[in-house]
């Protein structure tokens, strides 16, 4: 098996271009492989489709967003204020 190039995703991420796309424009290495390969799996447009109708997390309670927190394996959840948890949840 060829070294990994620095930077470059792993054998488990299916559409590398979307990948390195994302992880360019901010998202984390766990986000950007999540979209990567749903793009490959189902096609792109369909996944460009999604969003767009998920309530901000401004306007979300404290209990909503560790609730959230707790179904994305966030650590530290129970301990973080409001801002705190926004900025997890966006940064993740």
């Amino acid at each position: 098996m060829p070294p990994k190039k620095k930077g470059s995703p792993g054998p488990s991420v299916k559409d590398p271009e979307v990948y390195e796309a994302l992880r360019d424009d901010g998202a984390s290495k766990e986000k950007a492989a999540r979209i990567a390969n749903a793009a490959a799996a189902q096609g792109r447009s369909k996944v460009g489709k999604r969003g767009g109708n998920a309530e901000d997390y401004d306007d979300r309670t404290v209990d909503e967003l560790r609730k959230r927190a707790a179904e994305l394996g966030i650590e530290g959840r129970s301990r973080m204020n409001k801002s705190d948890l926004i900025d997890a949840l966006r940064n993740h």
